[in-house]
């Protein structure tokens, strides 16, 4: 397998819609203790994403220093964290970490990736 430059990270947090009040304020704390992008916060699956998400996008030389942070502050939320690399079926599939519960994802979107 070609080896692949890790561009950054996306670290997904994974909710219900009735939860977004309580993921409001933990990227509120992300944003207190770091300057990363945050996305949207969807109420709804989008993309590969099985329930509602917001995207937290993590330089890669700050990613194992937030996955500890992360680790400590995320209460009861679950994290999918893969890595950017530009592949996203690779990244979806082989460059991930998971952080509570995993979920099984809509690959369909990447097969003809």
């Amino acid at each position: 397998m070609e080896e692949k430059e890790i561009m950054n990270y996306h670290a997904h947090v994974y909710y219900e819609p009735s939860e977004i009040p309580e993921v409001n304020k933990l990227l509120e704390k992300v944003s207190k203790a770091y300057t990363f992008k945050i996305g949207r916060v969807w109420d709804r699956p989008v993309g590969p994403h099985p329930v509602g998400s917001c995207q937290i996008t993590v330089p890669t030389e700050e990613i194992w220093n937030f996955i500890p942070w992360l680790m400590k502050e995320r209460e009861s939320f679950d994290f999918f964290i893969h890595a950017n690399t530009g592949d996203d079926l690779l990244d979806h599939t082989q460059y991930v970490l998971w952080l509570g519960k995993s979920y099984e994802l809509n690959l369909e979107l990447f097969q003809d990736s």
